[in-house]
């Protein structure tokens, strides 16, 4: 027979169905009831895939190039037409994307371990080592970033490298703000002070608690910075501090479809639809 308590919580939950409740399962949940979300994730897995799978199945190459086809409309040899040079754009735009989604996703990563890191050791410091990082954050951020961009395109020869590196010498303040600023509200916590209590170090602290506890706001930053390192990536290349030929970005297919945009639209349209689409997604996943 079961006890009384048993009855009593059977009445109260008749069906009860035991889960486990977390951060990762909780966010889970949320992601899984927001169907703009999920139709979003599903357009950056598709890009993901088309963007390895799609030049290895076309029989055209990025470099190949047809001079009497430049310029051709799309058909059904040429889904996206072609560029002045004859070649395909179809491929172009999926090596493109392979470039652009490289130097976001990349840059982004980077971001997070520099800001994470930089921010969490501020916060749990504090005082004169928190006042000092964070005047160096914004002695860092006021610097001019097309400037910087410049000087290491000077410095360094053009390419994936330099670009990330362009990206990253700045682009990590924002997460590290983020970070500081949940350190230092999560370091006054009950939790924390028992963990201080009992000896544990601060490393393990870091480690062990407060980090953890970042985590929704870590992953929502990195979530936005995606986009906006694509962005910067096909601004760059747009303005020709970007990949060199013959690879090309999204962000140089746009610029050199750009002069022939009254005669060849196609040549700016398919690029552009592309970024817009990714920065559209990548923001509502966020």
């Amino acid at each position: 027979m079961k006890s009384k308590a048993a009855q009593i919580k059977a009445n109260i939950f008749p069906r009860a169905i035991p889960m486990k409740i977390g951060f990762w399962n909780t966010s889970y949940a949320r992601l899984y009831r927001n169907k703009i979300a999920c139709i979003s994730l599903a357009v950056i897995a598709l890009l993901l895939f088309c963007a390895i799978i799609v030049p290895y199945l076309s029989s055209h190459t990025y470099y190949e190039t047809h001079l009497s086809l430049k310029n051709t409309a799309p058909c059904k040899r040429f889904w996206f037409g072609t560029d002045e040079l004859g070649r395909d754009l179809f491929v172009r735009i999926w090596w493109g994307a392979r470039i652009s989604l490289f130097v976001g996703i990349t840059a982004a990563l980077i971001d997070m371990v520099i800001g994470v890191l930089f921010g969490a050791f501020s916060g749990l410091m504090g005082g004169k080592v928190d006042e000092f990082m964070m005047r160096l954050c914004d002695i860092l951020y006021s610097l001019p970033y097309l400037l910087v961009v410049i000087l290491l395109m000077v410095i360094f020869k053009p390419g994936l490298a330099t670009i990330i590196i362009a990206l990253t010498i700045t682009g990590w303040i924002n997460m590290a703000r983020i970070v500081r600023g949940q350190i230092l509200l999560i370091k006054e916590y009950d939790f924390i002070l028992a963990s201080q209590m009992l000896g544990a170090s601060r490393l393990r602290i870091l480690g062990r608690h407060l980090i953890p506890n970042c985590f929704g706001q870590i992953i929502t930053t990195m979530t936005l910075t995606i986009p906006t390192a694509i962005f910067s990536e096909a601004f760059l290349s747009f303005l020709g501090l970007g990949v060199q030929a013959p690879f090309a970005s999204w962000g140089t297919m746009a610029s050199d479809g750009l002069s022939a945009m009254r005669y060849y639209p196609w040549r700016l349209f398919f690029p552009s639809i592309f970024i817009c689409i990714t920065m559209l997604a990548l923001n509502i996943i966020g």
